[in-house]
């Protein structure tokens, strides 16, 4: 019978190989993750993935639980491989009785005060530990023990929260932090070691002994952090010996573990503390790359029960390991400004941080530059080590969130249609702008010197432009776009720089309208039946099977282009001909065609601002379509929705459809047909809306989608409270044939009451071919507001008699 393993996850490298540790073809995996981590997780493969705020949002994860549950088939083994989410899984273990730790197995090694009464009972050596429920506690342990002493939480990891105290006037100026029982120890002026491996439940199996070069406290003060392997023998039998003796005092079964151990200057031995997982930093990676085994998969194994995939001795007994962290020169949060490679230069590997990221801290994982070391003795690794501490660099400028906010736009437009846009980004923080092919030009007012020129088609170009724009920059800092072609491109970018954006997954999966089909199919969204086709003998097959009649359409490109509609097997040919052919700027095609059920009734497109996985409405508009039987968009209209016998079910499929394609953040653009049996998704785009639909959402009802998609890229909540309930329409007005402008004038249509604006789209000498030759053919665009859709429509109609336009026709070969 397939398993049902959920695995709660939080680590965004690739600490753990979950794909080599279950077979997900065979079995049913599902996670718990964050959008942070998610890009580090096998999701392809996966039966389910729920994303949460943190995995230490206790009631988030249950309710991921029951999703998964629910989407599966109640778990039969549950998973969380890094420490903070050990005694979740244990809980969560317990409730559901499964196999694997439950909370008392894991007090001794999760609660120090527990873990150091067991010590002594062994009559291990072991520093004195009380509770320290106050200052008056502290005091008394000192008075017995001396100063200095350490105060740190009775639960913890990676230093967190530890301090030193030396004296009573010291003491009389800490505060206990609220809400964490916290312990006192004595101050160990010694060294520290730490050993990591394997306890079979009865001896130790593999098992490597390092030592600090200086300590982990010392690291969360800002000193660089770094550990190598030791070779020398003597030491390394007290060391196991103590290290066997540990585990059997505080282990209920077999286990990953990480030891730290104190020596002093005779060299004598005592017990820090254990836990029951891979050591953190770097320790899972050099056991993977320098011993050949997998920490990681060994404590996926004694969770689960499944077999052990890490492999059963050392690689290479003659191979020492080592390794560094480098913290930034400014405390978390700061902003990398420089950041220096040693590749090549001692050690093996590295991971650094890009330049214009923000290193948060938050985990060894988040607290800097890291770096992986080998050698062939404990002398020559830590040589390269110090080697490298002494000149590595990683040069941050302090985060200041008081600081004005500086959001980047990657790709900008014409002036015609995004004008305003940028002019919504100025006024809610310091516009930057990169972009490729001409220098900005007409957005220089709004950006002073904020501009840089790449290819937009590069992620990792871009992303270097972007950090050269806010890498010393102090305050937030974000980066949107809301160009269709640059999407996946800039989504890249913000993942490298750490930056508020839509998951890179999330963006292709609304990229390719196959992926969609498939998700909301997959989920019971409300969609449109399909099939994906190659030629035109499968599309007709797929049009037979689907009923007549059917939309032919490419499977990416945007603004409708190569949509069509077939009524029948004639239609079919030349629909699938055009969907084959069709281009559009800036997008790479995708292999096939998708012919879909043609659903009925009114289009609606329905933006969302997302924050945390949750979709909130901010507009609502009908969409006016035209040149039958294309799909040209020739018109919107922004009026009252919420009282709509449809309103409460669009909101549900929308949520729904988000949820299913993953989207945890950004501004939306949803297009949705309102069929007889209910609101139905067309596609979701992760961007705003097009043909100024923000434009007529704030003209309608003072909602700024724009404002809004820059606070979500600034990691905020967006106002979304709407001051007004009128309509606003635009209406684009086409030449009468395919042609050449010779003369456009607006000024007659500029004058209508009710008349918001008017754009000229083509300036004298422009060629337009009217769909579905040409590619939104459009002479100019026509904005109206009113009380009532009537008044706008009258406005509008007003406006587009009133353009005075010459188009010359095209002169053809055959004419």
């Amino acid at each position: 019978m397939p398993e049902h393993v959920i695995v709660i996850h939080r680590w965004t490298d690739r600490y753990a190989d979950y794909a080599a540790y279950v077979d997900h073809a065979a079995h049913r995996v599902s996670y718990v993750t964050t959008e942070r981590a998610v890009g580090s997780l096998p999701t392809g493969q996966a039966a389910g993935v729920v994303l949460v705020d943190s995995t230490e949002n206790v009631p988030a994860v249950h309710a991921g639980i029951a999703e998964l549950a629910a989407r599966s088939g109640p778990p039969t083994r549950i998973v969380a491989l890094q420490e903070t989410d050990l005694d979740l899984a244990a809980e969560l273990r317990a409730a559901h009785g499964l196999t694997g730790p439950h909370p008392a197995d894991l007090e001794p090694l999760r609660d120090k005060l527990v873990m150091a009464r067991r010590l002594h009972a062994a009559a291990l050596p072991a520093p004195a530990t009380e509770a320290a429920p106050d200052r008056e506690a502290v005091a008394e342990f000192a008075a017995r023990h001396g100063w200095p002493v350490l105060v740190k939480p009775r639960r913890g990891t990676a230093s967190a929260a530890v301090t030193r105290i030396d004296d009573a006037a010291q003491l009389a100026a800490y505060r206990l932090p609220e809400g964490t029982e916290m312990i006192v120890q004595p101050w160990q002026p010694h060294q520290v070691l730490h050993v990591d491996g394997v306890y079979t439940g009865t001896c130790l199996g593999a098992w490597r002994a390092s030592r600090y070069l200086n300590t982990c406290m010392e690291f969360t003060s800002g000193s660089a952090l770094g550990s190598v392997e030791i070779d020398h023998e003597a030491t390394l039998e007290a060391v196991g010996a103590l290290t066997l003796a540990t585990a059997r005092a505080l282990f209920t079964g077999a286990s990953v573990f990480h030891l730290e151990l104190f020596r002093d200057e005779l060299g004598a031995l005592s017990v820090l503390e254990m836990a029951a997982r891979p050591g953190g930093a770097e320790v899972p990676f050099v056991w993977r790359e320098v011993h050949g085994i997998d920490l990681m998969a060994a404590a996926f194994s004694h969770q689960t029960g499944l077999p052990d995939t890490s492999g059963t001795a050392v690689d290479d007994p003659s191979q020492v390991a080592g390794w560094l962290l480098v913290p930034p020169s400014e405390a978390a949060p700061s902003r990398v400004r420089a950041v220096s490679s040693h590749q090549g230069d001692g050690p093996y590997a590295e991971t650094l941080p890009a330049v214009g990221a923000l290193v948060t801290g938050g985990g060894y994982e988040h607290a800097g530059a890291r770096f992986r070391f080998r050698g062939h003795s404990t002398a020559e690794v830590e040589a390269a080590v110090r080697r490298t501490a002494r000149t590595a660099r990683l040069e941050t400028t302090a985060a200041d969130p008081e600081a004005p906010a500086r959001v980047v736009v990657v790709g900008c437009g014409t002036p015609a249609y995004r004008s305003y846009s940028l002019d919504a980004v100025a006024a809610r923080a310091e516009a930057a702008l990169v972009q490729s092919g001409a220098p900005a030009d007409w957005q220089l007012p709004y950006l002073r010197d904020r501009h840089r020129a790449a290819d937009t088609t590069d992620p990792e170009a871009t992303a270097a432009a972007i950090a050269a724009l806010i890498a010393g920059h102090p305050g937030p800092a974000g980066v949107l776009t809301w160009d269709e072609t640059l999407l996946s491109t800039t989504a890249a970018a913000a993942a490298r720089l750490g930056l508020q954006h839509m998951a890179p997954e999330a963006v292709d999966r609304c990229r390719d309208k196959l992926t969609t089909r498939r998700i909301l199919g997959a989920a019971g969204v409300p969609s449109a039946g399909f099939r994906h086709v190659r030629t035109p003998a499968q599309a007709l097959d797929a049009a037979e099977a689907l009923g007549y009649p059917v939309v032919v359409k490419p499977r990416a490109l945007a603004g409708s282009i190569g949509v069509t509609l077939a009524a029948g097997p004639r239609e079919l040919a030349a629909a699938f001909d055009q969907a084959a052919g069709s281009a559009f700027p800036g997008i790479t095609g995708l292999e096939g065609v998708i012919v879909e059920e043609y659903l009925t009734g009114p289009e609606i497109s329905v933006d969302c601002a997302v924050r945390d996985g949750r979709p909130v409405v901010a507009n609502v508009a009908r969409k006016r379509l035209g040149f039958a039987p294309h799909f040209e968009e020739v018109g919107h209209l922004v009026a009252p929705w919420r009282h709509e016998a449809w309103a409460d079910a669009v909101q549900s499929v929308v949520t729904e459809a988000h949820a299913a394609l993953g989207i945890r953040t950004g501004l939306t653009h949803t297009e949705l047909r309102l069929t007889p049996a209910g609101p139905r998704v067309v596609e979701v785009n992760g961007r705003l809306g097009g043909d100024f639909i923000p434009l007529l959402g704030a003209l309608a009802t003072g909602i700024d989608q724009v404002a809004a998609a820059c606070d979500l890229a600034l990691g905020r909540t967006p106002d979304l409270t709407p001051v007004r309930d009128r309509c606003a329409e635009v209406t684009f007005v086409y030449p009468p044939h395919d042609g050449q402008v010779r003369s456009l004038d607006l000024s007659a249509a500029e004058a209508v009451p009710g008349v918001e604006r008017v754009v000229a789209l083509a300036a004298p000498g422009t060629e337009l071919l009217l769909p579905p030759r040409g590619i939104v053919p459009r002479l100019a665009a026509l904005l109206v507001t009113g009380d009532t859709p009537e008044q706008c429509a009258t406005a509008s109609a007003a406006a587009v008699r009133a353009v005075r336009a010459e188009v010359t026709p095209l002169v053809t070969a055959a004419g």
